[in-house]
């Protein structure tokens, strides 16, 4: 069993069950309205030791929403050797870490530019498409990207969205998954305290 570094812990939520509600009313929020930027942080505001802890080592969005979703039950995948994350999703939520993308519920990619390819997750089937994996991409910025129509349910004809760090194969790879719809992958986007919301069922425009 991999140990927990008590001395770098990051502190979970104030009101574990309160919070967690809020941080996931607010993660529903932003799948129904694709594209919309909600803040996270806006759900905890006083919970000031776990943004400290977290110094810009880890997005205060994807650290909050990750201890929201995950338990003994989801494994989460983390890019790279982010042990901050991994120690506090075992400690606070219980939630195993995996190596294996294709096992992962969760997942957290840290560099948006260097992520492995999307159908390195689970997709999910024809008769279970609520197994697929919901990924969390750390983003250098949510509105200064190279804008892109996005279209489906949750948006009124289209919306245009602009964020940055993805590369063109990310946006292509995820093109091609829409047609396997029930099947495919939910994303966020995560930048500090805010992130949006990119279900399976929203279109995006590729030029």
């Amino acid at each position: 069993m991999m140990t927990i570094d008590m001395t770098t812990l990051v502190p979970g939520f104030n009101d574990t069950v309160h919070d967690a509600q809020r941080v996931f009313r607010a993660l529903l929020d932003a799948l129904s309205r694709p594209g919309g930027i909600v803040a996270i942080d806006a759900a905890l505001p006083d919970n000031h030791a776990m943004r400290d802890a977290l110094a810009g080592r880890v997005p205060l969005a994807a650290f909050a929403s990750l201890l929201a979703l995950t338990d003994y039950s989801t494994p989460v995948f983390i890019e790279g050797e982010n042990t901050v994350l991994g120690d506090a999703l075992r400690f606070h939520a219980s939630a195993p870490v995996t190596r294996d993308r294709r096992a992962a519920a969760f997942a957290y990619i840290d560099d948006a530019r260097n992520m492995p390819a999307l159908d390195a997750f689970a997709q999910g089937d024809s008769e279970t498409p609520e197994d697929a994996a919901t990924l969390f991409i750390r983003v250098p910025s949510l509105t200064e990207g190279e804008p892109l129509v996005w279209r489906g349910p949750g948006i009124a004809e289209s919306r245009t969205v602009a964020i940055a760090g993805l590369t063109r194969a990310f946006w292509q790879q995820r093109a091609a998954l829409t047609a396997l719809f029930p099947c495919g992958i939910d994303c966020y986007f995560v930048a500090g305290g805010a992130l949006i919301g990119l279900p399976r069922t929203t279109q995006v425009e590729v030029y």
